[in-house]
């Protein structure tokens, strides 16, 4: 056999005989021991154990805890039960031993006359996580002790002196004293960690100088992306803060003890795993933590997540000062309707007409752009909207869909108005027979461009006129100025051509 092989063997061979070794001790040991799965199900005995309870290994191994013994006639049954469940529960949960100095369990004995019956005894119980290479919990050791002997109040098969009685009784009152303050606060504490964590406010406890995390409830994980930060400096926590203010504020107010409150304070945090930075609004405190000394030992921290508020605000600001510009360009664009309208209507009734049907096609536009809440409106429901008192067999759209902003929207309308109201003046809109065909594509994906084609036919034969109308101009002054673009009007004698282009990315113009 090789030396490696030798050794293994060696080494395997001294492990067997300690682990027999640790059996045999488990099994003579003189203290009552069981081996709890952490289900709470029994995975082995000892004889002490057996002896004490007065069970046998055969009929309680692979059993529940609670379900193997009968806890008996006694009127705490149910507490007794729950006391030892949370005390393995707890170990078990924090991978801690846990002491339960006192509790009450009824044991099945032969009573003098032969019969059976159950006897009340006081026990003291530790619980002892067993882990394994992982850390993880693999077993529970659960060690009792029969401590009735020590109230001779409960000792009612021997006679008792008076010392026995008012030492015995004095240690368990003692004892179950204890018991039932540590309870108390452990059920104080629960109910105070209950809080911290279900708290609707971000809510996390910083200790040392250089702020490790202690503690931090859900609406705090939920802020920072559910990261592992227990235990960890803010610094290497949340190494995105740093050049934000926030770790300087924390030194300063561990320094100072001095609290300091933030409103809407803007942070950028990695709210996934991988994600890209978002930014927030907070408004938080950060309160210093004294020692029974007074000394700063820690910070508080509380506050709230209002983002959407501060956003919601800044939409608000936003749409009001957008509606004082639209309400602005609105009265400039009524202003320069009635003035080139009363140029062109020296007629009263004639300047009425034209002027009402401008400011109607204006309102028409209005009412398309309320509808999408001032987002903006497609190129095809625009013309419809300036086409649809014709007919839909008079008018031909033809394109693909084109998202248009605002502003676009309100120039083109006023457009296609005009265009429309000639062709039904003079143009092929004026005849019975005749058509007006739009079509429209997109153009350069770098810098895009709308091009768009308006074809008249089957209307009186059309001449050059002898003069710029009110329409033209507008029509030239608002794709030229207001849209960036060009148009080309050509009067050609089957019916007029209007060839438009215009850049939809307004910052690339």
């Amino acid at each position: 056999m090789k030396p490696d092989r030798l050794t293994a063997s060696n080494t395997a061979g001294r492990a067997d005989t300690a682990s027999t070794a640790m059996g045999a001790v488990f099994e003579s040991s003189p203290n009552p021991y069981v081996l709890l799965t952490p289900d709470l199900r029994i995975v082995a005995v000892n004889r002490a154990y057996e002896e004490v309870t007065g069970a046998n290994r055969i009929d309680i191994v692979g059993q529940p805890l609670f379900a193997a013994f009968d806890s008996g006639p006694s009127s705490d049954a149910p507490e007794n039960v729950r006391q030892v469940r949370a005390s393995l529960e707890k170990a078990r949960d924090t991978r801690k031993r846990d002491h339960l100095a006192l509790v009450r369990f009824s044991i099945e004995r032969t009573m003098p006359d032969g019969s059976l019956g159950f006897v009340e005894r006081v026990w003291s119980a530790t619980h002892t996580p067993l882990l394994n290479a992982a850390g993880e919990v693999e077993l529970l050791l659960q060690h009792t002790t029969d401590v009735t002997d020590l109230s001779p109040a409960i000792r009612s098969d021997e006679p008792t002196t008076a010392l026995d009685a008012i030492v015995g009784g004095s240690v368990l009152r003692r004892a179950q004293s204890v018991q039932e303050d540590n309870r108390r606060l452990e059920g104080e504490r629960n109910r105070l960690v209950e809080m911290f964590m279900q708290a609707p406010g971000f809510v996390a406890i910083l200790s040392g100088p250089d702020h490790r995390f202690q503690m931090h409830n859900d609406a705090y994980g939920q802020l920072i992306g559910h990261r592992d930060i227990a235990g960890k400096p803010v610094r290497d926590a949340l190494p995105e803060l740093a050049g934000q203010g926030y770790f300087d504020l924390l030194d300063s107010v561990f320094a100072t003890g001095e609290p300091y409150e933030g409103r809407e304070s803007a942070a950028d945090l990695q709210r996934t795993p991988e994600g890209m930075l978002e930014t927030v609004y907070l408004n938080f405190i950060y309160q210093p933590i004294r020692d029974g000394s007074g000394a700063v030992v820690g910070i508080f921290v509380q506050g709230h997540d209002v983002t959407a508020n501060v956003q919601a605000a800044q939409r608000q600001k936003l749409m009001i000062d957008e509606l004082n510009h639209r309400v602005k360009n609105t009265l400039a664009t009524v202003q320069s309707i009635a003035i080139q309208t009363a140029r062109s209507n020296t007629d009263p009734a004639g300047f009425a007409e034209t002027f009402q049907s401008r400011l109607m096609s204006l309102s028409h536009t209005h009412n398309l752009l309320t509808q999408s809440h001032w987002e903006g409106a497609d190129l095809r429901a625009i013309l419809e909207h300036e086409t649809e008192a014709y007919g839909p067999t008079r008018v031909s759209l033809i394109g693909p869909p084109v998202a248009l902003e605002p502003a676009v929207v309100l120039s083109l309308g006023m457009i296609f108005h005009e265009l429309a109201t000639n062709a039904a003046k003079y143009g092929a809109l004026h005849t019975p027979d005749g058509r007006v065909l739009i079509d429209w594509a997109l153009a350069d994906q770098r810098a895009p461009k709308l091009r768009l084609t308006w074809r008249e036919i089957g209307g009186p034969k059309v001449t050059i006129p002898d003069r710029r109308g009110f329409g033209s101009r507008l029509i030239e002054r608002n794709i030229r100025h207001d849209l960036a673009g060009e148009i080309d009007l050509v009067y050609a004698p089957e019916g007029l051509i209007a060839e438009l282009t215009i850049p939809l990315d307004r910052t690339a113009a």
